[in-house]
């Protein structure tokens, strides 16, 4: 009861809580096989080390978890312990941002229309070029339905995104314009598309995340755009 107590308030507050939703069931069968009546750091500590041949950043994943359930239930059962954050420490190294620059830019699109299959190189030119004018995220304009593009107004609708949230997005009237080259270059090519999307693959289907990544990468390496760390 306390788990779904804590899942949903943190839910609540915008968190996703998938690994949570994952992990705490069984870490809530361990204390009961183990007997005991309320979180110990000394279970917990016990319970974030598996497997024993585990990753140490899986380890401190593990107890980050556990740390955030018992912060909740201390509130509410004083006999909680929550365990200290350098019980196992992993320093996690990011990766340190790309900034694009204008060229950097003109150098992604250039190698999009380079791309074998001519809506393909259209179909890619046009979303680099929307996610650098929009700072839209690339999961949301894969979503884009024709009905999302309000040319009457130039918006973009970006619906049920991040928190379920929606938005509009106002579109300077040269990206309308390439919208609309887009538009009539997609309809030539793809007389009965499959989905209502308005970025489409070359078999008249949304795009597929997995596949823009991979496709993105490659236009990297072909523009020569060098990261920034190792990560």
């Amino acid at each position: 009861d306390a788990l779904q107590e804590y899942l949903a308030v943190r839910r609540a507050l915008g968190f996703k809580m998938e690994r949570d939703e994952r992990l705490l069931p069984d870490f809530i069968s361990y204390l009961e096989l183990r007997g005991a009546p309320a979180v110990t750091t000394a279970l917990a500590l016990e319970w974030a080390k598996q497997p024993p041949d585990g990753h140490p950043a899986w380890w401190a994943q593990r107890l980050g978890v556990v740390r955030g359930f018992a912060k909740h239930l201390q509130a509410f059962d004083a006999r909680t312990e929550v365990p200290p954050p350098e019980l196992l420490p992993h320093c996690t190294r990011r990766a340190t941002p790309y900034l694009y620059s204008p060229r950097d830019i003109e150098t992604l699109m250039e190698a999009a229309r380079n791309l074998r299959l001519p809506l393909r190189a259209a179909t890619y030119t046009t979303l680099i070029g929307l996610l650098a004018v929009t700072g839209m995220r690339t999961g949301e304009a894969i979503r884009l339905d024709r009905q999302d593009v309000d040319w009457t107004h130039g918006l973009l609708i970006i619906r049920n995104s991040k928190f379920g949230k929606s938005r509009e997005v106002p579109l300077h009237d040269s990206t309308v314009e390439a919208l609309r080259r887009y538009e009539r270059f997609r309809d030539r090519h793809i007389c009965r598309p499959r989905v209502p999307g308005f970025l489409l693959s070359t078999a008249g289907t949304r795009l597929i995340y997995k596949n823009v990544h991979r496709t993105f990468l490659d236009l990297v390496r072909h523009a020569g755009l060098q990261r920034r760390s190792a990560h």
